[in-house]
């Protein structure tokens, strides 16, 4: 599946930069369209290491309103959390009616990192394919949209940005040992991407596959999935699509004389 997508997909910084502002004050009306009909929002952000997930979500989140979203970071499970069934940490962060939750990185770290670094059980990450999909269905069951992207690139594009970020001394800490042992076991995280990407693709809550070379188009690309799956959801409960106001082409025009002068003093 994932060797057949076109990595070399783009979009220039410039067109992107033109199109922003649009994307982000119509997501901000969706965003507040469903807190007002009480529509959850579950988003899932999945990807290899330094596929530009993290940018991808500060990019999405940056003119949301803070009171209608959470951003959850997951992590391996803590000492108290293996105590418990393995969802139960991703039960507690489920959105309130009306809600956006985003998650990055998610329960699918069962079926990838720690399936692939054996951490537990054969038996057990065999048996979370069918867990997630029925937690997945019990939140569209009850009225959430679920989506869900996995951010892609190639093993060769992996390492050219670990090597572009060790470069940069004040964000070579973020390439650790680890970053560089599971780039070095590429191909057995591809398997496990594949059935993950097989076993848990259903109707209410699909994967959308991102070509992430360019970042660009992998921004504007989630961007556009998100807007269309909300539009889908809320129907007629819409709003309508408006014409750019003067204050959004303004916040346009700042952006880029802040931009020009960055540049200038470099």
């Amino acid at each position: 599946m994932l060797e057949n997508i076109n990595l070399k997909k783009k979009v220039s910084r410039e067109e992107f930069k033109r199109l922003l502002p649009a994307l982000q004050g119509r997501l901000y009306d969706l965003e507040k369209a469903c807190w007002d009909q009480g529509v959850p929002t579950v988003i899932v952000f999945e990807g290899w290491d330094a596929s530009g997930k993290g940018t991808t979500i500060a990019t999405l989140t940056q003119r949301l309103d803070p009171r209608g979203f959470k951003l959850y970071p997951i992590t391996a499970p803590r000492t108290y959390e293996q105590q418990r069934p393995w969802l139960w940490r991703f039960w507690l962060r489920v959105p309130n009616r009306g809600e956006m939750v985003i998650f990055d990185h998610s329960w699918y770290g069962r079926v990838l990192e720690e399936r692939v670094e054996c951490t537990i059980l054969k038996d057990a990450w065999s048996q979370a394919y069918r867990d997630i999909v029925e937690f997945e269905r019990m939140l569209a069951d009850d009225g959430a949209v679920i989506l869900k992207f996995f951010l892609h690139i190639s093993k060769k594009e992996q390492k050219k940005r670990f090597q572009a970020i060790e470069e940069d001394p004040l964000e070579a800490w973020r390439v650790t040992k680890a970053d560089w042992a599971r780039h070095k076991k590429y191909d057995e995280y591809l398997v496990a991407i594949e059935d993950m990407l097989e076993l848990t693709e259903s109707e209410f809550a699909p994967w959308t596959i991102v070509e992430a070379t360019s970042k660009w188009y992998a921004r504007r690309r989630v961007f556009d999935t998100i807007i269309g799956a909300i539009e889908k959801r809320l129907g007629a409960g819409a709003p309508p699509r408006s014409e750019l106001p003067t204050a959004t082409l303004k916040d346009a025009d700042l952006r880029a004389a802040m931009e020009s002068l960055s540049k200038g003093g470099r």
